[in-house]
């Protein structure tokens, strides 16, 4: 495709929303950018907020998670073919992170779920993981209410899956999500900037 996919990732409170709108507006002074996040704001994406504060199974919320991502990367797919720069705050590595720390009766959820995604979506040209540990992410987001997912030991379990998504694929750039925004904000630039330069791709 003629555009740039980038996604950001990680637990909740680990920065990852702040530095990709930064990111974002950096960008759009070069480039035509569509900043967009899952769960969207459509019925799929209420469906998916739905699940998760009623605490369904995992695969129930798992298989809404995937409906809604179907239809969003339809519109993803449409921006790149236009040549725009795609930043998506989460995608396919956050469901299959969260989801396989709660699946039970099922081998290997990690690659269960990376299968399951892998006819419908589209692989980001970069995936930026931010990681710090679960005390101080929570320690971040403990003014406002708490979902079923944000637990230290949900998301130290969580954090592992990303780690190992990120140890497996090449396209993860990891990050220490202590740093200040500015100076995250200026790597995940720093980073796509290099990935664009090795590139043939012209907008």
């Amino acid at each position: 495709m003629a555009g740039w996919f980038f996604t950001f990732e990680g637990i909740d409170g680990s920065g990852k929303t702040t530095a990709s709108r930064r990111v974002a507006r950096a960008l759009g002074e070069q480039h035509e950018v569509m900043w967009t996040k899952e769960p969207t704001d459509t019925w799929l994406g209420e469906a998916v907020d739905r699940a998760v504060a009623e605490e369904r199974a995992a695969a129930t919320t798992a298989f809404l998670f995937l409906a809604d991502r179907v239809e969003h990367t339809e519109q993803i797919r449409g921006w790149l073919s236009g040549g725009r720069v795609v930043l998506c705050d989460r995608y396919m590595d956050s469901t299959i992170a969260y989801q396989a720390a709660g699946l039970e009766h099922v081998d290997d959820p990690l690659r269960w779920l990376r299968d399951l995604h892998r006819p419908f979506c589209v692989t980001p040209d970069l995936t930026f993981l931010f990681v710090l540990s679960p005390d101080e992410a929570l320690s971040r987001i403990s003014d406002r209410a708490l979902s079923p997912f944000e637990q230290s030991g949900f998301l130290a379990d969580v954090q592992e899956n990303y780690r190992r998504l990120a140890w497996e694929e090449d396209r993860f750039v990891t990050l220490d999500a202590t740093l200040p925004p500015e100076v995250l904000c200026r790597q995940c630039r720093e980073k796509i900037g290099e990935k664009m330069a090795a590139s043939s791709r012209r907008f």
